[in-house]
């Protein structure tokens, strides 16, 4: 049978082409309206029947939304039209989804305020000065108007056009002849001309895409660089020396070959490329042995002890207690089995390091096949994702946003979506402003080098900010960008009142033109009042397409259309520097910013959105088709860069050798704002620095959420170009996997999924995996292949050619924009694969875990980037409640993962033995509360009983406890060497995990249980990021108390523990014979429980200094009278009364 190819097909009929072949997928429209609203108030309708992005250059200039058309419709340099219609895309608002036609609506201003970027959506420019022609005036890359006359009369496009066909090339203005009347001279051409292409290459857009992949007979799914593989299928073919699979110029500059006659130079040999030594871009620091060998050996002691004192424990039963003895050994076994489960990961941790020096050499230095230097980087999406602007205060994500948009990547490669889970025209206005502040920010970081670059953390630092700043004029622009920095707040601080006073002052005048076309319809008859919908109005006077402040119809939260809004349009090629004139002096700054798009995925009604995995595949599927960007970089919408080059640094284990078998680079969560003692261990360094470094030396980190580093094409679920299986235990060697024989080697398979060793995947396949989206499908061997690292030694395989991602991108069309909006719908993911196995996978609150454990699962490894300086910041919630809520859903989707087809038990023989005991520890870590609770009230069962755990403390049990202990301390020592911790880290850490042990763990224990027994969704709460009300203080927020169910079980075991103490004393003061040992061990281990719980207490008791001292004075008196009541009610034995001859009255 022949092979089809599923990318080498035309990506004409987009994502409307849905199957036939299935009953109830619905139909995408096939038409994108423009409309235009006009200064004269009138709107102008536009629509383009086909979306053809196959168009030849000719019939695609046929096509603009231009206003006025020319008269004759004239044919125009493809390159011209391309952008002049990226800019009106760029500057028109796409809406859509299901049964609802894909429509445009151009925008004439975005927010209230002025915008000036030539990229911002909704720039002004200067009007057309043609009678009847409200167009905008042709401009540059730096948004100045280009005027083809002397006498400087301002004229668009279409109206010079005309001039120079219709009127003999005569000036309205002047009535002079033009100059110049070449278009093409007078608009910036955006940098430099691509590289030729093969001859009729010009005639369709898609032939000049990287993305174009044609095979005869075998699908691109499976093969790669080093196969059978045409490379010319894949890059611009020129006329220089082909070498070492890239075109090659030659050492003369000129694209011939002396051999040619076309040149005179010599071409390059691959010899040439090989005289420079190869330089790795990361490095294995290892665990010094004098740290790592006694760290090994102290486990394996521990473990021996363990095995003896249980055994010892379990062949000396206490007779007196037989129930205190049993709870106690049904616990502690269970304690060292969890304690096992975490500490065997922990035998080989390791750091590493990267070298940003070769990394810019490899990619960003002229070379024989990159001679004018520039970036041969991959392109990055950067996704932010906030879901409600109450909770998520906009302001916050405007500082992630400028973060993002000022980092220390080119800026031609790197893209930032916004995801509005919400629909707010709250998040949307506040994205829009931050775009027009980034005009300014993004080039004072450039020119002054500043870190950080989230303006309200670089202006809130209390070190020197003028430390190492040499340039004269620092002063002066910190001084105006802080001013326009406080602006900017109080304009974003006055968006919810400003939107509101808006939308009434529109709704009241709706009411009041609709109660005069009442009164003209019904002369003398009783009218009605007039009902119509409380709109939320934009900026431009019309609707907003989301959720209105009062919901209504198609307009809430969970029912509203898709949105896609491109803030900041793609930017140009080349650098482009500013002027000296201005507000800053940026005469050697590049003023260029990234491509910034707002989205918010379309919601209805009786479809299950999934949460925030589901908006992360939104962000996936439409990304792929905007940008498409290699790799993907997920922040909270709290947590911004803190570390400029942390891209580069992810993008470093990415890009070097064996680096195309990472899925993912995770980076430590870092927090501000946070008490200075930590109270509730809201930095969470044990894990971080901890567990983290020590599954680095395994497969790699679990994804903890935010700040990963994801390579595209691991998302999308494909396995590894090479992987391995590991042996899972005993079962596999005595009933060993037969491995499927496969004609095609393991270095040709690039692109493989489930674990399909066929070299075929029929048509059909793909879209019922990916969707309908021929754009997508399309875009995955592009993202495979810009994904590889260089080629630039032999032992790199899988690798790409130096040089190959230095072409430009192309630009926006409407075809492209209305296709993301067809793939953001809410019915886009029936019937496929994406959150089953593509993409973040859905069915728990912990998406992330389970995200990165398929993927270790398929063989992918992930890596841990520690950098010097933090890479991102962000904030945690300080208080107590706000923190046990946070742990509960965490422990949720745990318990989650243990009863789901998650669970490392059932895990596949690709991941290794240890990685897969990590990944157990995290499903059953939430089951210990059972026993941890048990074994908190153990102590006051003692003290009430007048019993021990043990029948005697004798010396063995003694010595074992030493050893138990002392081991533990040593190997929080050794932990504290190698990771870099305190050890009032480790030792918060180990308060808190009590605290959470009895709290959250619990019940996150019973929901899980009571949704796995009964299919109950437990509802998922967003943590806040907004601070408490009192500005004088910036911890107010930790003395909030804010009752809770979860405190319930701490509350009672501190309780118990103390009334049980005071019980123990009153009970062995006045027994005839006291029994000290009990008491003593009842008593140290009651103490060890309050000790654990003491920073929950203190959380109780609110503000310092507001604690009355009655509470405490009455707190005593309660307990002494309970604990003299108890000896009353149960004496002592032998005891005739209580204290002898004193009698209780």
């Amino acid at each position: 049978m022949a092979s089809h190819n599923p990318f080498g097909k035309s990506r004409s009929n987009l994502s409307n082409m849905s199957d036939a072949n299935e009953p109830g997928r619905p139909s995408v429209p096939s038409k994108v309206k423009f409309s235009r609203r006009t200064n004269s108030g009138r709107y102008v309708s536009y629509s383009r029947d086909d979306l053809d992005s196959e168009l030849s250059a000719a019939d695609y200039a046929n096509y603009t939304v231009h206003i006025p058309p020319t008269p004759d419709n004239q044919i125009m340099d493809p390159s011209i039209s391309q952008k002049v219609e990226e800019q009106y895309v760029s500057n028109s608002m796409f809406t859509g989804g299901f049964n609802s036609a894909t429509k445009a609506h151009l925008m004439d201003k975005v927010i209230e305020t002025e915008t000036t970027h030539p990229q911002m959506a909704g720039s002004k420019g200067s009007s057309c000065a043609i009678p009847g022609c409200d167009a905008k005036v042709m401009s540059d890359g730096r948004g100045q108007d280009l005027l083809p006359c002397e006498c400087d009369f301002k004229i668009c496009r279409d109206c010079f056009v005309d001039a120079v066909k219709t009127n003999g090339g005569i000036c309205p203005g002047c009535k002079e002849q033009y100059k110049n009347t070449e278009l093409t001279d007078l608009v910036d051409d955006y940098g430099q001309q691509r590289l030729p292409g093969p001859e009729g290459s010009s005639g369709a857009k898609m032939e000049r895409r990287l993305s174009l992949m044609k095979s005869t007979s075998k699908s691109v799914l499976m093969r790669s660089q080093t196969g059978d593989f045409d490379q010319n299928r894949w890059l611009f073919e020129t006329s220089g020396t082909y070498g070492y699979g890239n075109a090659f110029w030659t050492k003369d500059g000129n694209l011939g070959s002396s051999k040619d006659g076309d040149g005179d130079g010599e071409g390059v040999e691959m010899q040439d490329f090989m005289n420079k030594p190869w330089r790795p871009l990361t490095r294995k620091l290892k665990i010094p042995a004098a740290i790592i060998s006694p760290y090994r050996l102290l486990i394996f002691i521990r473990v021996v002890v363990l095995a003896l004192f249980l055994t010892w424990r379990i062949t000396h039963k206490n007779p007196d207690a037989i129930w205190l003895w049993g709870m106690s050994i049904v616990c502690e076994v269970w304690f060292a089995f969890s304690w096992l489960l975490d500490q065997l990961p922990k035998l080989c941790p390791i750091n590493r390091a990267t070298d940003l020096q070769v990394l810019k050499e490899k990619f960003e230095t002229p070379t024989p096949s990159n001679p004018t230097g520039k970036s041969d980087l991959p392109g990055l999406d950067v996704f932010v994702s906030t879901a409600d602007p109450e909770k998520e205060p906009p302001l916050v994500t405007a500082n992630t946003i400028l973060s993002i948009l000022a980092a220390e990547y080119p800026v031609e490669k790197l893209s930032c979506y916004v995801s509005d889970d919400g629909g707010a025209l709250l998040t949307f206005e506040a994205m829009a402003e931050a775009a027009s502040f980034a005009n300014i920010w993004v080039p004072f970081c450039r020119k002054h080098v500043i870190e950080p670059r989230n303006p309200e953390s670089y202006f809130s630092l209390k070190r020197d900010p003028y430390k190492n700043k040499v340039k004269s004029d620092f002063v002066k622009d910190r001084r105006r960008v802080k001013r326009e920095y406080d602006e900017f707040k109080v304009r974003i601080n006055g968006l919810p009142d400003s939107i509101r006073r808006r939308s009434d002052a529109y709704n009241a005048r709706d009411e009041i033109k609709a109660m005069k076309m009442q009164r003209q319809n019904r002369d003398d008859e009783l009218l009605e009042p007039v009902k119509i919908p409380k709109a939320t109005w934009m900026a431009d006077g019309t609707h907003w397409p989301g959720t209105w402040l009062t919901p209504g119809t198609d307009h809430s939260k969970s029912d509203h259309a898709g949105i896609i809004q491109v803030m900041l349009k793609p930017p140009s090629d080349d650098p482009l520097h500013g002027e000296s004139e201005g507000f800053l002096d940026l005469t050697d700054v590049d003023i260029r910013l990234p491509l910034l798009v707002y989205v918010s995925r379309e919601k209805r009604p009786g479809y299950d959105h999934n949460k925030k995995a589901g908006a992360m595949n939104a962000l996936v599927r439409a990304s792929a088709v905007m940008s498409n960007g290699a790799f993907i970089l997920n922040l909270d919408c709290d947590h911004y860069i803190y570390n400029s080059e942390a891209m580069r640094e992810g993008m470093c284990f990415m890009m070097d050798r064996g680096g195309d078998r990472l899925c993912y680079v995770q980076f430590p969560q870092r927090f501000e704002g946070i008490d200075p003692s930590d109270r509730y261990a809201n930095h969470n360094t044990v894990f971080f620095d901890v567990n983290m470094r020590a599954l680095d030396g395994l497969m790699g980190p679990v994804y903890v959420g935010t700040g990963c580093l994801f390579r595209r094409i691991a998302l999308y679920g494909f396995d590894p170009p090479r992987s391995k299986e590991h042996s899972s235990g005993c079962c596999s060697c005595c009933f060993p996997r037969r491995k499927k024989k496969s004609n095609v080697s393991e270095e040709n398979r690039a692109l493989r999924m489930d674990d399909d060793e066929d070299e075929e995947m029929t048509l059909s396949l793909v879209p019922k995996k990916f969707g309908n989206s021929t754009f997508l499908i399309d875009s995955i061997p592009v993202a495979e292949f810009q994904g590889r690292p260089l080629a630039d030694h032999p032992s790199v395989k899988n690798g790409r050619p130096p040089g190959a991602l230095t072409i430009p991108r192309e630009l926006l069309d409407a075809s492209t924009v209305a296709e993301a909006i067809a793939v953001i719908s809410c019915w886009y993911e029936d019937k496929t694969e994406w959150g089953t196995r593509i993409g973040w996978i859905y069915g728990s609150v912990t998406e992330d875990v389970v995200t990165g454990y398929r993927m270790h699962n398929r063989g992918w490894k992930s890596v841990y980037c520690v950098t010097k300086r933090d890479a991102f910041r962000g904030t945690a919630p300080i208080n107590l409640t706000d923190r046990l809520h946070q742990v509960l859903r965490w422990a949720t989707g745990s318990v989650e993962i243990f009863f789901s087809r998650n669970n490392a038990l059932l895990a596949s023989p690709k991941m290794k033995f240890l990685q897969r005991v990590a990944y157990l520890n995290v499903g059953i870590y939430p089951f210990t509360s059972i026993f941890l609770i048990v074994y908190c009230f153990l102590p006051a069962l003692s003290l009430f009983s007048g019993q021990f755990i043990v029948q005697t403390l004798n010396v063995t049990f003694l010595i074992y406890l030493l050893i138990i202990s002392v081991t533990l301390v040593l190997l929080a020592l050794l932990e504290i060497k190698w990771s870099g911790i305190s050890l009032e880290e480790w030792w918060r850490n180990e308060q808190f995990w009590l605290i959470g042990g009895t709290s959250a763990h619990i019940a996150a224990v019973f929901q899980g249980l009571i949704k796995f027994g009964f299919g109950y969704e437990v509802a998922f709460t967003l943590t806040s990021k907004s601070g408490g009300d009192d500005v004088d203080d910036e911890f107010a927020e930790l003395y909030i108390v804010r009752w809770s169910s979860l405190m319930i079980p701490p509350i009672t075991i501190m309780m118990v523990n103390l009334i049980a103490i005071a019980v123990g004393f009153s009970r062995t003061i006045y027994a005839v014979i006291p029994q000290w040992s009990k008491l003593i061990g009842g008593v140290f281990f009651s103490f060890w429980v309050l000790a654990h719980l003491y920073p929950f207490a203190k959380g109780l008791m609110g503000r310092r200094g507001r604690t009355p001292t009655i509470v405490y004075v009455w707190s005593g008196l309660v307990a002494i009278t309970i604990s003299l009541l108890w000896v009353s009610i149960y004496p002592p034995a032998g005891s005739t009364g209580l204290g002898g001859s004193f009698s209780f009255p």
